[in-house]
């Protein structure tokens, strides 16, 4: 039930004083709700003038006046109300917040985060190393992810802090153990260390500047440093699909990609066979790179004999490990992915890094192929998204902005068949 008479409300809700109540609650939110102080209304219209003249008990006669807050709470308790000046704005809702206590809290909050972090430390073995001072400037200066609570905050903070002092601390073992390992005995969850996640981004700066090295901005980094305190991230998850590898070598991995190769048989490699793997291929070694699996599938099945490796599209990290080690042997590349605007971005990605050449990926090349499904009476999918600009070809763009026409490789599978079943 409403603590102000119905009739009593409807006037003090009407247009009249609508202004004066916004500028009321501002004023209040502001100064600790406190009905003190005062606030200036200008440009007054007639019915403000006169109700705001009633309310107060003066005639107003310009077009601005004052309002003592203190003036206006006691008019409202001894009025019809009866309530003063905040009970009255709290009746008229919203409820009032009172916004200088609420920076003071959050203010309060932080300062508890960063407080909790260093007696966690000042209660760690990693006290008084110069790394870790380090680790908490740097935290501090950075600050908590926005959308992380002051409370998860902490809570995270001292789960680095316990990660760390397994990892660093003098009790560390030299056995190496799974981040997923690492996770659960930490976390609860094998998942509490997954790449991205708040807490190993901080594990994993405190790693960096315990070893004195850069904090790495990509994943093959990332794994490099996990290994630096003989943690093992997931290395058999992802994998890179090829086509017609043959390195030199003598050992296992070698002779089965070798074996896989002569019975046109697909490999998929994963992060653990790429670093035990002796990848030397023939210098000067021409390595197509594709973007959809369809297209490995079809040299496979076409028995084709130039090698071929695949980026599913997304150009993962494992894949670019595979590509690096190629190109650290001398061998060069051809590119060919997706005519549509994510296609050309990640053709451009790659051809940038390694040089490649484009592989039928010319403005010619697609408006060949629309002319020719097109024809064949293929439905046409359209372009959408931002257009992207191939760096190897200008008239790429616009040709594809003009036709409006999007071709996956699916489109240009015999060509990029024919061209695989040759020598170079």
């Amino acid at each position: 039930m409403s603590a102000l008479p119905s009739a009593t409300r409807e006037w003090l809700t009407g247009p009249g004083l609508t202004r004066l109540w916004d500028s009321v609650r501002k004023r209040l939110e502001s100064n600790g709700v406190q009905a003190t102080g005062s606030l200036r209304l200008t440009a007054m219209n007639p019915q403000e003038r006169n109700d705001l003249s009633l309310l107060l008990g003066k005639a107003l006669t310009g077009a601005a006046v004052t309002v003592r807050l203190d003036v206006l709470d006691a008019r409202l308790r001894a009025s019809a109300a009866g309530l003063g000046l905040i009970q009255t704005l709290e009746e008229l809702g919203p409820p009032l917040t009172d916004r200088r206590a609420a920076r003071a809290d959050a203010t309060a909050r932080r300062e508890h985060v960063w407080s909790s972090l260093a007696s966690s430390l000042d209660a760690s073995p990693l006290a008084g190393q110069e790394w870790s001072r380090q680790w908490y400037d740097l935290l501090r200066r950075a600050g908590v992810p926005r959308g992380v609570p002051p409370e998860a905050a902490v809570w995270t903070l001292q789960q680095a802090v316990q990660v760390l002092t397994l990892l660093l601390g003098p009790e560390r073992g030299g056995a190496a153990r799974g981040r997923g390992e690492l996770a659960a005995m930490a976390t609860g969850s094998a998942h509490g260390l997954d790449d991205g996640t708040w807490l190993a981004r901080l594990v994993q700066r405190g790693v960096a500047l315990a070893h004195g090295t850069e904090f790495p901005d990509d994943a093959a980094g990332r794994r490099a440093l996990w290994r630096l305190v003989s943690v093992t991230p997931d290395e058999v998850s992802s994998t890179v699909l090829t086509y017609g590898l043959r390195p030199d070598g003598d050992g296992w991995r070698e002779r089965a990609l070798r074996e896989r190769a002569a019975h046109h048989a697909e490999a998929h490699l994963t992060p653990r066979d790429l670093h035990s793997l002796r990848l030397c291929l023939p210098a000067g070694t021409l390595v197509h790179i594709c973007e959809n699996p369809r297209v490995v599938e079809a040299a496979a099945d076409a028995a084709c004999i130039r090698p071929l490796v695949c980026t599913s599209g997304s150009a993962a990290t494992v894949v670019f490990t595979l590509l690096d080690a190629l190109a650290a042997t001398g061998c060069h590349f051809e590119y060919h992915g997706d005519f549509d605007w994510p296609g050309i971005a990640l053709a451009n990605r790659v051809i940038r890094r390694y040089e490649a050449r484009p592989w039928r990926m010319g403005a010619a090349d697609y408006e060949h192929l629309a002319a020719r499904s097109q024809a064949e009476g293929i439905p046409q999918l359209a372009l959408d998204g931002q257009p992207v600009s191939a760096d190897w070809d200008p008239d790429l763009a616009p040709a594809m902005t003009a036709l409006g026409v999007a071709l996956h490789e699916e489109a240009t599978l015999d060509l990029l068949v024919d061209d695989l079943s040759h020598p170079t």
